[in-house]
């Protein structure tokens, strides 16, 4: 099984770190069969905290599904550390404020904190697909 890894680039304004709460976070997703390549027109949506049991009895995944053109048993799982555009935390450097639910699906996000009296920004935010190991 090829695993892939969600890779994220962005500059920071006055930003310590940022990350998703996981377990509970959801992944918006379109899929594509591993098989044929069909590509799915709906919008499916992946979590860390959910498991079904594969069709094949071996085990368990957050998400699987049959190819509607071919016919494979496609599943994918979650890997902890993994990320997504919406639902982030963004913790301001130096003791600064905590933001919840930051939106960066336009790539780019600032805000003000009161603490720091300064602006907190993410910008220029890419995101692509590798293979991982």
């Amino acid at each position: 099984m090829v695993k892939l890894a969600l890779q994220m680039k962005a500059q920071f304004e006055n930003v310590e770190a940022v990350y998703t709460p996981q377990p509970e976070f959801r992944y918006f997703l379109k899929i594509r069969c591993s098989g044929c390549n069909e590509e799915s027109d709906k919008w499916h949506d992946v979590s860390l905290s959910e498991t079904v049991a594969l069709k094949t009895g071996r085990g368990n995944a957050n998400f699987a599904f049959k190819c509607k053109l071919c016919g494979k048993d496609n599943q994918m799982d979650v890997l902890e550390k993994s990320v997504r555009k919406e639902g982030w935390v963004v913790e301001a450097s130096e003791g600064g404020q905590k933001f919840e639910e930051v939106d960066l699906t336009d790539g780019e996000w600032v805000d003000y904190d009161e603490k720091l009296k300064e602006t907190v920004r993410v910008f220029e935010l890419e995101f692509k697909f590798i293979k991982s190991k």
